[in-house]
């Protein structure tokens, strides 16, 4: 994911939060990976540049917004995963309300293999998943697939990659159907549940995540993955 991408989704988030029209949001993508995180490219370029530490800070704070939007929307919104979520893409899954995926549907958190920290994916994982499941995905690296993914409760629904559009259309049609009042109140009392904890643990991890996009170790992590060769962390 680019800069512009999230922007757009951050925009298109708050123009579904305006339309009235709108009762539910299917989150999806149109090729072969859901999402594999951000743009590592992208960030390796600025990490070389005299401002690094206030441009991280910039990438941390738009990742957050975006998170925090997506929380924040009133309206269920349901993640299609046919294919990868990686990183910032689990993160993406863990904020919706509802995920359906198909077999080909992988999850995995690989931040420390490139120097980096999944700030906003850990809390996610801890508040979604509990603090024994985000321990084996953040720190043990660990790639689930789809059906590991249901049986620790990530995945709600498994579906034949086909088939996964029309489920996911059932589902939100299904909840058009029903109050929207009622779905909205429903979607704060399991948010409010948590209250501001989770959000500021969110606001914390952004700032570990700029904070460790700074270092020697990202610095390399980040060079590797460009370069196509083992990282050589200091």
């Amino acid at each position: 994911m680019s800069r512009e991408m999230i922007q757009q989704l951050i925009d298109a988030i708050s123009d579904f939060h305006q339309d009235k029209s709108v009762r539910a949001v299917i989150l999806t993508s149109s090729g072969s990976t859901f999402c594999s995180g951000v743009d590592l490219k992208e960030w390796q370029s600025q990490s070389q540049e005299r401002d690094a530490i206030a441009r991280w800070q910039e990438v941390a704070l738009a990742l957050h917004d975006l998170i925090e939007s997506m929380l924040r929307l009133p309206k269920p919104i349901i993640a299609a995963v046919d294919g990868p979520a990686l990183g910032f893409g689990l993160a993406m899954v863990l904020a919706s309300d509802l995920v359906v995926a198909s077999p080909a549907a992988r999850f995995e958190v690989p931040a420390t293999r490139f120097g980096l920290v999944s700030g906003l994916t850990i809390p996610l994982l801890a508040f979604r998943l509990g603090a024994s499941a985000a321990a084996r995905l953040a720190l043990g690296g660990q790639r689930i697939d789809a059906t590991e993914a249901h049986r620790i409760g990530l995945v709600h629904r498994i579906v034949p990659s086909d088939q996964i559009w029309a489920a996911s259309h059932a589902w939100a049609t299904s909840i058009a159907e029903s109050s929207h009042e009622s779905i909205q109140l429903s979607k704060r009392l399991l948010n409010e549940m948590v209250g501001e904890s989770l959000l500021m643990n969110l606001s914390s991890g952004a700032a570990v995540l700029a904070t460790a996009c700074s270092t020697e170790s990202a610095v390399e992590g980040l060079a590797s993955f460009v370069e196509k060769r083992p990282p050589k962390f200091p």
